[in-house]
């Protein structure tokens, strides 16, 4: 059952092993840190995170000089992050952001040379795909928040987010075929947002597209202005953090399974997902909350299951 295989995630999240065990942040402007985002560790500013009070983590790519490139640190540093701002109880919403006017450049090339070899090239793309299943994967939101230009894997992290909203000056490209590097891994996820001939001409020609474009063609969801960036998108996490988390959860897997199915398929996986979610105990809250015309009191757990079947 597809509970089930969300409990599994959530199981598989906490029993991860993280390489680092602390994270740096940021002053935060408009709420209050938690008392984790107070921690700093000099070793792991590639990412910095924020917290928000009320459930969002922000994680900003941090290697502005470097434009952000998704170098095997970074990769291993991100991957982490998600992984240790999940296993926060309290967030319920990640950001996605960067430093400076690159969004990400993508993979550092000095890595890909011949020289570094086959295994650490088979390594860097096998870790990067690791990583854009894990933004999918993970049991909550992930919200791409872009400032500027988002390129090769750079772009194809954008495209694994759930959400992305952009400056009305950021770019988007898939520029490999420039250095005789198709982005072939990147085209998974762009592929699978935009329609088939857009991603061809954004892959065989390198060219990038605008926001409006990118709007337009479904890689993004919003465009705004750059000074109302960073207020549309935590007006939209804030509206997230609101909901119950494992309803939330829940509701993210099925959406993703469902896509890859059959319409007949689908109906019969999110026909058994809304009998499930009926037995969460926040559902029956919403339910109890809508009909007695109050705020609900969401548990956020996930353990917490009516069994309707005794009734």
């Amino acid at each position: 059952m597809l509970a089930q295989t969300a409990r599994k995630t959530v199981n598989f999240l906490h029993s991860y092993s993280s390489t680092s065990t602390k994270l740096t942040c940021c002053k935060l402007l408009h709420a209050t840190p938690s008392q984790s985002s107070k921690e700093t560790d000099k070793s792991t500013d590639l990412v910095v995170r924020e917290d928000y009070d009320f459930g969002a983590t922000v994680l900003k790519l941090n290697n502005p000089s470097k434009r952000n490139a998704l170098s095997s640190a970074m990769l291993t540093r991100l991957g982490d992050s998600l992984v240790q701002a999940y296993k926060t109880p309290e967030t319920k919403a990640i950001i996605l952001k960067a430093e400076g006017k690159v969004f990400s450049a993508g993979h550092d090339l000095r890595e890909l040379t011949h020289d570094r070899g086959t295994d650490l090239h088979r390594e860097i793309f096998e870790k990067c795909s690791e990583l854009m299943k894990l933004v999918q994967d993970l049991p909550v939101p992930v919200i791409a928040q872009v400032n500027g230009l988002a390129t090769a894997a750079g772009c194809q992290l954008v495209a694994s987010c759930d959400i992305a909203v952009a400056s009305e000056t950021s770019r988007f490209a898939t520029p490999g075929v420039h250095v005789g590097l198709f982005c072939s891994t990147p085209a998974v996820a762009v592929g699978r947002c935009i329609p088939r001939k857009v991603a061809m001409e954004m892959l065989f020609t390198g060219e990038p597209i605008s926001a409006q474009e990118a709007l337009l063609y479904g890689l993004i969801s919003r465009v705004t202005p750059e000074d109302k960036l960073e207020a549309t998108t935590l007006s939209i996490a804030q509206k997230i953090c609101s909901k119950s988390k494992p309803v939330i959860s829940l509701g993210k897997a099925a959406f993703n399974e469902q896509m890859k199915l059959d319409r007949d398929a689908a109906y019969c996986l999110t026909t058994n997902t809304m009998v499930e979610n009926t037995a969460l105990v926040d559902c029956q809250e919403g339910i109890a909350a809508f009909v007695e015309k109050r705020t609900p009191k969401w548990t956020n757990q996930y353990n917490q299951v009516i069994d309707n079947s005794k009734k």
